[in-house]
């Protein structure tokens, strides 16, 4: 039987208050579903649906009874603790509400109108205001230009480029070599390289990220070199599209993946969550409240069959 726990509007003028069903995606064909309205703008999403990936990853849809509304968060942990939203604000702050995820998170991709509907459950920092752009296979325009494959072993040196921009991150031998790398090196120096984020052919997608030019080096069209071998490897490897975030205040970077055929679509937001609630307890609490409480009328929230089980593998 559904339950419901009583809701009212979340943080921000543009999130409403409404009766929300919320409930656990299991199956891949209902995630997708969910996803091919902007499949560049869910590309992260649809790239957790890859075996290897799926099992890190939960999909929690909210919909509006009586109406088309409706949203979608994910919370997956194989690449690091990273969250997507996708539909309707409302439906977001719904959702976040009962299933707010891991006490921090990294929200690789949201609306800008999300943000409202996030602040009731998270505080936000770092936000970044992105453009997805992306191409397929017969809009690519690849250009040459020597590169090279980067394997395992060049993690130092790729990590060592990395931290010249202030880059925190490390990357690790065994992630270089599962993912795609390509580099440019003068001499024994690594100066541009390019790499993945997702790599999914059997969901048709891939993300390119991590593109990064030595200050030194930099005019000369090495970050369209790598950007142009990944992404070429990736059609290779059964990919019908391929996906990047940019800052479209970086006019050089716009332009250098425009010339390789990508074009811009959907704008994005990144930001890292901390959870207000860092103990869990008031989620918790909404939850069990559903279980003990009869259905009630009006505004609510509505669990439905909200059990733990991981999407199944199914086509």
């Amino acid at each position: 039987m559904a339950q419901t726990i009583e809701r009212g509007a979340a943080g921000g003028g543009s999130v409403r208050p409404g009766p929300w069903e919320v409930r656990e995606l299991r199956q891949r064909r209902d995630v997708r579903a969910w996803l091919a309205v902007d499949r560049p703008f869910s590309a992260y999403a649809l790239g957790h649906l890859e075996g290897g990936l799926l099992e890190y990853a939960r999909f929690w849809v909210a919909e509006g009874r009586g109406s088309n509304a409706g949203g979608l968060v994910m919370h997956a942990s194989a690449l690091g603790q990273s969250m997507v939203t996708v539909g309707d604000p409302s439906a977001i702050a719904a959702l976040v509400s009962v299933h707010p995820g891991p006490r921090a998170t990294y929200l690789t991709t949201a609306a800008r109108e999300h943000v409202d509907a996030l602040r009731e459950a998270y505080f936000i920092g770092d936000v970044l205001a992105m453009r997805r752009m992306s191409v397929t296979k017969t809009e690519f325009a690849p250009v040459n230009g020597l590169v090279r494959r980067l394997r395992g072993r060049d993690a130092g040196r790729i990590n060592w480029l990395y931290s010249i921009d202030g880059g925190r991150g490390r990357y690790f031998p065994d992630a270089i070599e599962h993912a795609i790398y390509y580099g440019v090196v003068e001499g024994d120096l690594l100066v541009a390289v390019a790499g993945t984020h997702i790599v999914a052919p059997n969901e048709g997608v891939a993300v390119v990220g991590n593109v990064f030019t030595h200050p030194e080096h930099r005019g000369r069209g090495y970050a369209e070199r790598v950007t142009s071998a990944v992404t070429a490897e990736l059609f290779e490897r059964g990919c019908s599209e391929v996906v990047l975030t940019v800052d479209p205040q970086n006019t050089p970077a716009v332009a250098a993946y425009t010339h390789l055929g990508f074009t811009p679509g959907s704008a994005v937001v990144e930001a890292r969550l901390r959870r207000r609630d860092t103990l869990g307890i008031a989620p918790w609490l909404r939850r069990t409240q559903a279980v003990r409480r009869g259905r009630t009328l009006g505004t609510a929230v509505e669990l439905v069959d909200a059990r733990p089980i991981l999407a199944r593998e199914d086509r």
